[in-house]
């Protein structure tokens, strides 16, 4: 595996960059928040990076931190999210503002990414939000699952169809203490 690529800047363009090491010429796919981090050409840089084995194809990609990566790898391993669509995600701001938008539930600015609609917006949000925590200040991302009950009943509401929104609602005043009687508890609510 390829963890960190060192080198000087060789090309810099919209979505990757090309970094000069030893010789060789490796292409890195980056987000726009990575590239505004990369020098310019002729300057060094330390990338951390993951590489995608395919059938057809090896794909380098570059984070400027390791809280970056460690937020793509969480990206693409969510149903719906490939490499490039995990990239916009990462472009539209720092690892720390992304984990705050995913704490929140922020729907909204997760739609803005081209390529993702309310259903993966949603999918994406309950998937990560408990799994990723600690991105403030120069600490790491840390990921973890929660064993909250109501956290635990609203995932399960959210994959049975419903949206985070209505699946907060028919929980508020749930007072079952198990994720099993939270949501039977819930679906009888949503009959009424």
């Amino acid at each position: 595996m390829i963890a960190l690529v060192r080198g000087t800047v060789a090309v810099r363009r919209g979505d990757h960059v090309v970094v000069e090491t030893a010789g060789v010429g490796l292409r890195l796919a980056v987000s726009a928040e990575t590239l505004r981090r990369v020098p310019a050409v002729g300057r060094t840089i330390t990338l951390h990076s993951h590489l995608i084995v395919r059938d057809d194809a090896l794909a380098l990609y570059g984070f400027a931190s390791e809280e970056e990566r460690d937020l793509f790898l969480a990206l693409i391993g969510v149903q719906s999210v490939g490499p490039k669509v995990a990239l916009a995600v990462l472009g539209g701001g720092t690892p720390r503002e992304l984990v705050a938008a995913l704490a929140s539930g922020d729907v909204a600015r997760l739609q803005a990414v081209p390529g993702i609609g309310k259903r993966t917006a949603e999918r994406i949000i309950v998937e990560l939000r408990e799994k990723v925590a600690g991105a403030t200040g120069g600490e790491e991302i840390v990921i973890t699952r929660s064993d909250d009950p109501r956290r635990l009943a609203r995932d399960g509401l959210v994959e049975l169809g419903f949206s985070i929104v209505e699946a907060d609602e028919l929980l508020r005043d749930a007072p079952d203490d198990t994720p099993q009687a939270l949501i039977a508890g819930a679906l009888r609510a949503a009959r009424r």
